[in-house]
């Protein structure tokens, strides 16, 4: 039987807050093996300082207390990218320096397992934001199946600011016309799953071929509300689970039949939370 390996993505609304609020005593107890992060908003040595024994890579984001997405993990990776795209030339900024994608391999005895973490656009519907979103959407998009042409075992993960169906969204009729639930938000994340080398109609009467990867907490838990990975800090939405899934493991079909375990680590209260995000947490069967 192949060992497991636990694998985590969280955002963590700024590491040093996070580290403050309970993170580091979270993780003594998680046993966790690799972390995709979000929203980091730190320095290289600032996030360093943070998690003292983890080995980290990191893209900062240009805008000072901004973004920011890392790996860290408990074994060294042997090869670091930090580049997404560009999906066209006047995007390269956008995509290539604003802390948003970071790629990882790691060898686990004899496997090349490549991790990355995402930090997707929140975007406003008919803003310059939402152009943002969709031009890295669209790199995205093109840069998955190089991922799996790689390596059969590629996992992207991250806050990817887009709640694919109505069970990923509590409140979703009062969202269907805002960032977040725009049907071609969505239509995306129906070619990343659908059938691979079929022509998918998004949920926006869009077509584009399929992508054959996995939604992890999709798979495992089927067609439930949520489970929810965010909740807004207004209001009790956190008490009342008034959520959104936004947080995501997509694998590759060959990782995808590897998952052992999944979960989302709610907090039990909401004055116990350290992020406004829950880390989700999966095992895959990885090394020989």
């Amino acid at each position: 039987m192949s060992p497991r390996v636990r694998i985590a993505s969280v955002n963590v609304n700024g590491i040093r807050a996070a580290t403050r609020k309970g993170m580091l005593e979270w993780l003594d107890a998680a046993d966790i093996d690799v972390m995709a992060l979000q929203e980091v908003r730190a320095t290289e040595d600032e996030l360093r300082a943070a998690l003292p024994g983890w080995e980290i890579v990191n893209d900062e984001a240009l805008a000072k207390g901004r973004a920011g997405v890392a790996v860290a993990s408990r074994i060294p990776s042997v090869e670091v990218r930090r580049v997404l795209g560009p999906a066209a030339e006047d995007a390269a900024e956008v995509l290539d320096s604003a802390g948003r994608w970071i790629e990882a391999d790691f060898d686990i005895d004899g496997e090349r397992l490549i991790v990355v973490s995402a930090y997707v656009h929140t975007g406003e519907a008919d803003t310059p934001k939402q152009d943002a979103k969709w031009a890295f959407l669209d790199a995205m998009e093109k840069r998955m199946p190089q991922l799996e042409a790689a390596s059969p075992l590629a996992l992207v993960m991250g806050d990817l600011n887009v709640g694919h169906r109505e069970f990923d969204i509590r409140n979703w009729k009062g969202n269907v016309k805002k960032a977040g639930f725009l049907p071609r938000e969505r239509a995306y994340f129906d070619r990343f799953f659908g059938e691979e080398g079929t022509e998918v109609v998004g949920v926006d009467g869009s077509t584009g071929p399929g992508l054959g990867w996995v939604d992890i907490g999709r798979r495992f838990h089927g067609d439930v509300d949520g489970p929810y990975t965010w909740w807004s800090m207004r209001g009790r939405a956190f008490d009342n689970d008034t959520g959104w899934r936004i947080d995501y493991h997509l694998a590759t079909p060959e990782l995808g039949d590897r998952v052992v375990d999944y979960r989302v680590v709610r907090a039990p209260s909401w004055d116990t939370r350290w992020s406004d995000h829950s880390p989700v947490v999966a095992d895959y069967s990885i090394g020989r």
